[in-house]
């Protein structure tokens, strides 16, 4: 199921962002007239996007929007009235996705909302790729360190690497749970 959050306190343009996320495909749109009931929906509720006012007049809208978007995992939209462009810096800053100026009409909320989907999903993409590589390069580093250990012992590199290859075939164990094991007697 396809969950929104909107968090405004102008309950007209609650409605008008809900019936655009509910256009755009959305099963359930959650509202919030304030960031505290909005920063508990977040929680509990896991929207996949969350659309927010800059103007909320209890919290300042960015760090509002901080905060939610720290309890969800969607990305985040911000209303903003005309003239408050200059705060568009420290909205990306604090991870906004998409920020709207006000007024707005459908059309343009439904590509800030398409936008903010597509640029989420992307970058989501991105991050598991680079932690992939990350993971990779750190096995990388543990097999070699693991090799240097067999050559400390008198192998030679290929015949190092020949060895942990057949342990964890043996084993049915990956080369980075082999180096794991000699670094773990060596150590």
């Amino acid at each position: 199921m396809k969950c929104a959050l909107v968090v405004d306190e102008d309950a007209n343009l609650r409605r008008q962002v809900v019936k655009t996320l509910v256009d755009c495909g959305f099963d359930r749109v959650v509202e919030a007239e304030n960031t505290t009931i909005g920063a508990a929906l977040a929680i509990s509720e896991k929207p996949l996007l969350s659309v927010l006012d800059l103007s909320l007049t209890a919290e300042d809208g960015i760090s509002a929007a901080e905060k939610i978007g720290r309890q969800t995992t969607g990305p985040v939209v911000l209303l903003a009235p005309a003239g408050e462009s200059e705060c568009l810096e420290t909205a990306w800053e604090v991870g906004i996705s998409q920020f709207l100026l006000k007024p707005f009409c459908e059309e343009q909320l439904k590509i800030s909302i398409d936008t903010a989907i597509h640029q989420f999903v992307e970058m989501s993409s991105l991050q598991q790729e680079v932690d992939k590589l990350r993971e990779t390069i750190e096995s990388r580093k543990k097999i070699d360190r693991a090799k240097g250990v067999l050559i400390n012992q008198g192998m030679s590199e290929q015949d190092a690497y020949r060895k942990m290859q057949k342990l964890a075939m043996d084993k049915r164990k990956t080369l980075k749970e082999v180096a794991d094991a000699i670094l773990l007697m060596e150590g």
